[in-house]
C-alpha cells in the first residue's frame, strides 16, 4: 500500500474536483482519493494506491481533469 500526496493548482470549483477525482481513479493501482479543496490557492489530492504510482501518470490525469500538478510529496 502507497499513499502520496499531491499538490494540485486550477482546481476551482466542485466540478473540478469531481473531474479529478474521476481520472485520477483511473489510473492502475488506486484505491482512493481525498480532495481538499483550497479556494484562492493550491488544492491537496492524497491518492492510496497498491503500488507507487509515476508521476507521469498523476500529471496526466490532473491534466485530463483541466489542472496542473505543482508538486509532490511521496
Amino acid at each position: 500500500m502507497s499513499t502520496a500526496t499531491y499538490v494540485v493548482d486550477g482546481m476551482m470549483c466542485d466540478q473540478c474536483v469531481s473531474s479529478v477525482a474521476v481520472k485520477v481513479t483511473t489510473i492502475a493501482g488506486v484505491t482512493g482519493v481525498q480532495i481538499e479543496r483550497i479556494t484562492g490557492g493550491r488544492s491537496w489530492v492524497t491518492v492510496t494506491s497498491s503500488a507507487i504510482l509515476s508521476e507521469e501518470s498523476v500529471r496526466a490525469a490532473l491534466t485530463a481533469a483541466g489542472c496542473e500538478l505543482a508538486g509532490s510529496s511521496a
